[in-house]
């Protein structure tokens, strides 16, 4: 049994907030429409099933960590990329050979919004990968270290 890593995932919240995951049944929503290569390789690659993870809306008026969720699936096809209808639709991708992945999460708990500038206020943070200049990825590692920060600062 591997110990459990801890990610932060982006989601714009006009898409799926934190409340639209706490309102889903089980309080669980597929996070469909990763269409960068690395941050899929994370899910399909590294994601358990009950990691920690930082609900995170970007994207919005007031970006930043609005949630505590924990990944509730192992990797599966994401099947928006076969839909022409859906904005994540890929033409590229055959269902033969598919190329995007999903993890279902689940919400926890909302939390206040902690933003950027309270996040580069705390020096344990300093290395997360949210906060380094030019990071624009949708899902990113987060430390151990990191987690116990943003868990205490929110007041586990």
């Amino acid at each position: 049994m591997t110990a459990p890593q801890y990610w932060l995932m982006k989601s714009e919240p006009d898409e799926c907030s934190i409340d639209d995951a706490l309102a889903a049944p089980h309080q669980t929503v597929p996070w469909t429409g990763v269409r960068n290569y690395q941050a899929r390789n994370f899910m399909r690659d590294d994601m358990r099933v009950g990691d920690g993870v930082l609900f995170y809306h970007s994207s919005c008026a007031q970006p930043g960590i609005a949630g505590i969720a924990r990944v509730a699936s192992a990797a599966r096809v994401d099947p928006t990329q076969f839909d022409p209808d859906s904005p994540y639709y890929d033409p590229k991708s055959k269902p033969e050979a598919p190329r995007w992945q999903l993890v279902d999460v689940q919400a926890l708990r909302k939390t206040r919004v902690l933003g950027l500038a309270e996040l580069r206020e705390m020096p344990e943070l300093a290395e997360m990968r949210v906060l380094q200049r030019g990071n624009r990825l949708s899902i990113t590692p987060v430390t151990e270290k990191e987690w116990a920060a943003i868990k205490g600062l929110l007041g586990r």
